[in-house]
């Protein structure tokens, strides 16, 4: 394999495993970054070239997010029978099928083609997110938001690149023949397809099975076959008692709250802003203030990891709240400057990553290691789920109010978390 990014030395705690783990996830990460970006820089803007309408111009944010729902299902419940190896591989296949379709959709000028092929598309979306959970398995406990967020920072390569490469793609597609808009989605193709033949051939041994194994090895009382790496198991945290199932539901439900709030909020602004920004003639600035947004979700997301672990996702996830509410402020006052756009974005992609991070430590620390890969993919469908609802509705708010109607509401939104967080921290009877 080629040489990745550094990584963190493993700590006390974590399996031996883990080091490998983390450098094949981020190494497809970084692939998988780039077919990404695709749909968020022009999925919006072919859609209004093809339909004619900007109140249609949320549709694709929305088919793939719905797409996304559906494929979290699926590859939540093949990582719990198969392994993360197998879930993780065949959902960025089949997105690398949907990028091929979307291609197709735009030189034959097919609408319906277009729909469903953003549908199949969303799988890659929720491969490249489910991947965190896998960063995780195999980390100390106290680790675990370092370890998912590490994960989550290698996408910020191919994800702020691929945004930059929109002028580039497209000047390629049209010397192939191909309409301008569909060149990010050859990009796509190709990055999604080698994300999935790199999970395919290197993540071994899978780390959710390790993980399954290491916790039956330690329940038993035996050391287990240490693996590949040849050196001992490094058995679970058992400092603290594992929490009721009253605790877990709470946790599960708390950390999906978290996660749904701000992806519906980040989707919403973030979606329309392409257009927005076409509307004041700003066309040749989207690929730029969109890479600076991507790029505020995943780079900061190491700092976000170290936020969780030392001050708990609680504090964090009200943080989260507090840095959206900023986003749609400054995005609402915004008006034709480029610079306030960008500002605006990037406050709502460390919001996003500040959510994200802190919420998925909340799901993972509180599911069971049994059903751990089916609670997150339910909950990451309600994420999907989610983001289709603020894409859907972000067009026909900006179509009936305006673009600022839709950031002031979105960060007011966020703030809906500081008094779900505040009751939930409350000691119960």
């Amino acid at each position: 394999m080629a040489a990745s990014p550094a990584l963190p030395a493993g700590a006390a705690g974590d399996a031996p495993e883990q080091r490998r783990t983390l450098v094949v996830l981020v190494c497809a990460q970084i692939l998988s970054g780039a077919g990404l970006a695709a749909g968020i820089t022009v999925g919006a803007l072919l859609a209004q070239e093809m339909l004619g309408s900007t109140s249609l111009a949320g549709v694709p944010s929305t088919l793939f997010t719905l797409g996304s729902a559906l494929a979290a299902v699926f590859i939540g419940v093949a990582s719990g029978r198969s392994g993360r190896r197998v879930g993780l591989a065949a959902g960025y296949a089949v997105g690398a099928l949907g990028s091929l379709g979307v291609i197709v959709a735009a030189v034959t000028d097919s609408s319906l083609l277009l729909f469903a092929s953003l549908f199949v598309y969303g799988a890659g979306s929720a491969a490249n997110l489910q991947a965190r959970y896998a960063g995780a398995d195999l980390a100390a406990p106290s680790r675990r938001a370092r370890a998912l967020s590490t994960v989550l920072v290698a996408t910020t390569v191919g994800a702020v690149v691929g945004p930059t490469l929109t002028g580039l793609t497209g000047d390629m597609a049209v010397d192939w023949g191909l309409p301008r808009l569909a060149g990010p989605f050859v990009l796509a193709t190709v990055a999604y397809s080698c994300a999935a033949l790199v999970l395919w051939i290197f993540l071994r041994p899978d780390p959710l099975l390790r993980a399954l194994e290491i916790s039956r090895d330690a329940d038993t009382g035996t050391a287990g076959d240490p693996g590949p790496s040849s050196m001992p198991v490094a058995a679970p945290d058992t400092a603290t008692a594992p929490p009721t199932v009253t605790a877990r539901n709470r946790g599960v439900a708390l950390g999906a709250t978290v996660m749904v709030v701000t992806q519906i909020v980040m989707v919403a602004i973030m979606t329309m802003t392409p257009v927005h920004m076409a509307h004041h003639g700003h066309v040749g600035a989207v690929g730029l203030v969109i890479a600076i947004h991507v790029g505020a979700m995943y780079l900061p997301s190491p700092l976000s990891g170290r936020l969780v672990d030392r001050h708990g996702p609680r504090t964090v996830a009200v943080l989260a709240a507090v840095t959206l509410l900023g986003a749609g402020l400054v995005a609402a006052v915004s008006g034709s400057s480029v610079v306030l756009v960008a500002i605006g974005l990037a406050l709502l992609g460390l919001g996003w990553s500040l959510g994200l991070v802190a919420g998925t430590t909340l799901v993972t620390d509180a599911a069971p290691l049994a059903t751990r890969a089916r609670t997150q993919g339910r909950v990451d469908v309600l994420v999907a789920l989610a983001g289709a609802a603020g894409g859907a509705l972000s067009g026909v708010v900006v179509a009936g109010a305006s673009y600022t109607g839709l950031a002031l509401a979105g960060g007011v939104l966020a703030l809906v978390l500081v008094p779900v967080v505040a009751r939930a921290g409350r000691p119960r009877p």
